[in-house]
Order: structure tokens, then sequence, then C-alpha cells
């Protein structure tokens, strides 16, 4: 394998990392303060500001993950199921499941 190949894929690996971390952090974090949104103890108003302050520690907590992580597949993997886990209870609770 020559050295530009290992480059290219080396590339490509780190951008799709970045693009995770961007994109999978984005959407945890969004999936996280619907969800604590929904079940803080507070009203709308107070839970809403708490989860959105708490949503900028998830998605610090995402990047630093997604970096951490041996390849980029379980980068992708990890946030698109912990997406999934925060998504599916807030989901149900907003619609009742029945939608």
């Amino acid at each position: 394998m020559s050295t530009s190949t290992t480059t290219a894929r080396h590339r490509w690996a780190v951008a799709s990392r970045v693009a995770a971390a961007a994109f999978g952090g984005y959407a945890l974090a969004s999936a996280a303060t619907v969800l604590m949104a929904l079940l803080w103890p507070a009203t709308r108003a107070q839970a809403l500001l708490w989860a959105s302050m708490l949503s900028f520690a998830v998605y610090g907590m995402a990047v630093i993950w997604v970096f951490c992580t041996r390849n980029a597949w379980r980068a992708w993997a990890g946030v698109v199921l912990a997406t999934a886990v925060l998504a599916v209870p807030a989901w149900v609770l907003t619609t009742g499941g029945g939608a």
C-alpha cells in the first residue's frame, strides 16, 4: 500500500470523525435536551433552561468520545445508537407513542 493511499484513508477517517462529532453530537445533544426537558421535575421554562445548559456538556462528551474510539465506524455507531436511545423515549413521551 502506498503512502498516498494511507494518507488519503487517514484523512477520510478524520473527516468522518469530524462529521460524527459535529452532526452526530448535535443530534445527540438535541435528543438529550428534549428528553431531559420532558423529565425534569420543574416548570416547563425551568426544565428547558436546565436541559439546554446540560446539553452543552452532553455535546462536549460526544465530541470527546468520537475522537477516543478506535475507528470512525464505532464513532458513528455510538453516536447514532445513543441518539436513538434518547430520542425514542422522548418521542413516546411527547406523542404517546401512537403517532
